[in-house]
């Protein structure tokens, strides 16, 4: 009965193992498509309309991931934190709520996002106008990929992005043949082919988005949205704040230039992304089968992520000199080569807070999350800014590495933080111990 005993848990540990493997295989595989499918969209955009419409369709993108991060918070956040793994039923409940709070946001986004383009016009107005029309299915398509990986179908995530880069792809290369070649029309078509997923979603849950059950959604969950909201879209609003503020100070062939140097850390992104997206329910089973077991997996995450950034930056700054600029951006990497380096610092540092930010969103403590992403999104807009003024293109992207990696201690110091208030997860003696009060020494 002994030996028995023991290999029962031996046994579960196995499958747990096992199940967890797969949902990171899915992750992964489900991420390299996404991202593979944007890193050649970008290419193709970068290479066939020029470092202006570049730089236009770089601030739509960017509007992109402000909208979407909002999304996010308010919908998916909480699934995943309240959600992962739970009971298929309950999972089709929620996920109505969830997906109708992400429709509901993009209806609202993309309005705004239609206002902007009419307002501002140009390439900008034009790109703008295309995200509008498109950003609800945007949208509603990221939230049904999270809510599948939080029930553990992740294969189900990567075939409606597999149909949304089957209907993608023909759609660019017919555009271009029939000499619509611009940035309004690329746009259109990404978006619409994100928008054909999203209606192919509810077929594969067996479930609809809820409009109606998204108000309970935001009311139910009003302790985490909001919070989450706030804590999203100052981390991506820092981003977008600068690109608008670059455009201005420097013009849109300079935010061209600065997001095509960010390009050829594509194929780092797909492995980057693919685990964060099945990270997050991974991090909260952890919690709740062996808490003290959170900060290091944590570290583990962070380190990974740096370690493998720093072998592909140094990568790309030898190949792309020999040929690889040309091959993947055409005339404009010669003006991005120089941008490379501190770009990869600047990921580094990213991927040195992932874990920290990881660990606070297991833990569920939104507000010292929302406190850490919002100092340094503070700090990292005011220096892109500072160093765009005094140095130029190459200066505000130095600044911000320097800024990316300050950003990394504040949130393990919140995240430190964090585990001294929980009632689950204690401090590691590795994480900032605290010095111990010396001793006074009897007198002889």
């Amino acid at each position: 009965m002994a030996v028995s005993s023991r290999r029962i848990p031996a046994a579960q540990s196995w499958r747990l193992a096992r199940a967890a493997g797969r949902r990171l295989t899915w992750g992964v595989g489900d991420q390299a498509l996404s991202t593979l499918t944007n890193f050649l969209l970008t290419i193709y955009v970068a290479r066939v309309l020029g470092a202006v419409q570049f730089g236009a369709f770089s601030l739509a993108y960017v509007t992109y991931g402000f909208a979407i991060n909002a999304s996010r918070g308010l919908s998916i956040e909480p699934l995943l934190v309240r959600f992962s793994g739970t009971e298929v039923q309950i999972w089709r409940r929620a996920a109505a709520g969830c997906t109708g709070t992400a429709l509901l946001v993009g209806l609202a986004a993309g309005t705004c996002a239609l206002i902007a383009g009419l307002v501002v016009g140009g390439a900008t107005g034009l790109a703008f106008l295309a995200l509008g029309v498109t950003l609800p299915g945007l949208l509603l398509q990221d939230s049904w990929r999270y809510s599948f990986f939080a029930v553990g179908r992740g294969h189900h995530a990567f075939i409606n992005d597999a149909v949304w880069a089957a209907v993608q792809i023909p759609l660019l290369l017919v555009l271009t043949m029939t000499g619509h070649a611009n940035v309004f029309w690329f746009v259109l078509a990404w978006g619409a082919a994100a928008t054909v997923g999203a209606l192919i979603a509810p077929l594969q849950a067996r479930v609809m988005p809820s409009l109606a059950q998204a108000l309970q959604w935001l009311s139910r969950h009003r302790d985490l949205g909001p919070r989450y909201l706030a804590e999203n879209t100052a981390g991506n609003a820092s981003d977008m704040v600068r690109s608008y503020a670059l455009s201005l100070i420097l013009g849109l062939a300079a935010v061209g230039y600065i997001q095509a140097a960010n390009v050829p850390m594509g194929p780092f992104k797909i492995i980057y992304f693919g685990a964060s997206l099945i990270l997050m329910p991974e991090a909260a089973r952890l919690l709740r089968r062996s808490p003290r077991q959170l900060p290091l997996f944590c570290a583990a995450v962070s380190s990974g992520f740096a370690v493998l950034g720093l072998a592909w930056g140094v990568a790309l700054l030898v190949a792309l000199p020999r040929g690889l600029g040309q091959l993947m951006l055409g005339s404009i990497w010669r003006p991005a080569y120089p941008l490379v380096l501190p770009g990869v610092i600047n990921i580094l540092g990213t991927c040195a807070s992932t874990g920290a930010l990881l660990g606070l969103h297991a833990l569920g403590v939104a507000r010292r999350s929302l406190r850490a992403v919002v100092l340094s999104s503070v700090l990292i807009v005011t220096c892109g800014l500072v160093g765009a003024i005094t140095a130029g293109t190459l200066g505000t992207v130095r600044y911000v590495a320097v800024a990316s990696w300050v950003s990394a201690l504040v949130y393990w110091w919140q995240f430190r933080l964090a585990l001294g208030e929980s009632r689950t997860a204690a401090i590691p003696a590795w994480l900032w111990p605290r010095r111990r009060p010396a001793r006074h020494r009897r007198p002889r």
